[in-house]
């Protein structure tokens, strides 16, 4: 951490509603862990209150970060000095972090949920290419969704919602990925369901417990990751075990994105492995009742490696 910050420096995880987040509980786990004194709490914030948290929040009064959530990953640009390129190529921001540079500070903005979004499915054991796949929802995590399977190698995705005219966004992403979108109502979701060997859906708790209430049974399930993780296991989760599919939760999506915000937030590049990384990983999955799994996570912050 800089000596330009105080002894006892703060960071926030930014969104509403944000009071039952997990974020504080890992980002405490691994500051414990790293000898860091910094205290992480929720500070719930909607668009029009950025600008005053942006006022009375930074490298001023001892403020290293912000971890930001929805309705905030686009809005939050607009009060940044500089995008980091990987968040420039991915469109959303959920991170926020200070540098000083020629004496003055800066605020950045970068976007970890491509890094969670990977590195929990490949915890889950999907190594390669996703044959096909698919995304419900066409918000701002939609959008590292595409980044994510962009990543992964996947040049064609279809993305299932209620509107397309409020997906922007998400193909505005796909553009400058390089990637063929497709829009399909959602409803037709779960009768498609087999033709995809993954499946991340990135709709709020509940939102996809009709389409799976109203459409038949499926035979076979590929792989899905749910982000929503409260309730758990969601309906949508529940019907892909039934159908012998692998599921994997937010909760670990969660968890993997932390871990880079943990690395920005102490004063380190996202290329620097944490000191004790193993165990900062292990104190962050006991944190929030997640299995040990020994698994180190793959480092995902090189837009080159998104066809940029």
């Amino acid at each position: 951490m800089s000596d330009s910050l105080t002894s006892c420096p703060k960071a926030f995880v930014l969104g509403h509603p944000i009071r039952h987040s997990k974020s504080p509980a890992l980002h405490q786990a691994a500051y414990r862990v790293l000898g860091e004194q910094i205290v992480y709490e929720c500070l719930d914030t909607v668009e029009d209150q950025l600008a005053s948290v942006f006022e009375c929040f930074g490298p001023h009064s001892s403020t290293c970060g912000f971890s930001v959530t929805m309705p905030l990953k686009s809005a939050v640009m607009a009060y940044l000095d500089e995008l980091t390129p990987f968040a420039r190529a991915v469109g959303v921001v959920n991170t926020v972090y200070w540098r000083e540079i020629e004496g003055l500070w800066r605020s950045f903005g970068h976007n970890t949920d491509v890094s969670g979004i990977v590195n929990a499915l490949r915890q889950e054991g999907l190594l390669g290419l996703p044959a096909r796949a698919a995304v419900l929802g066409g918000g701002g995590t939609a959008t590292a969704a595409l980044a994510a399977l962009r990543f992964m190698g996947s040049t064609g995705v279809d993305v299932f919602v209620r509107d397309p005219r409020r997906a922007e966004g998400a193909q505005q992403a796909a553009q400058r990925l390089g990637m063929d979108l497709t829009f399909i109502p959602l409803a037709e979701f779960w009768s498609r369901l087999e033709d995809y060997e993954l499946t991340i859906s990135t709709l709020p708790a509940g939102a996809a417990d009709k389409v799976v209430e109203t459409g038949p049974r499926a035979q076979r399930a590929g792989y899905l990751l749910d982000v929503s993780y409260d309730p758990w296991p969601s309906k949508l989760a529940l019907a892909y075990q039934e159908s012998g599919g692998r599921v994997t939760s937010g909760l670990e999506m969660l968890m993997y994105q932390a871990v880079d915000q943990v690395r920005l937030f102490t004063g380190r590049s996202l290329e620097d492995y944490l000191p004790y990384e193993q165990q900062v990983l292990e104190a962050m999955r006991k944190a929030v009742d997640l299995p040990l799994t020994g698994y180190l996570p793959q480092q995902v912050s090189d837009p080159s490696t998104l066809g940029m």
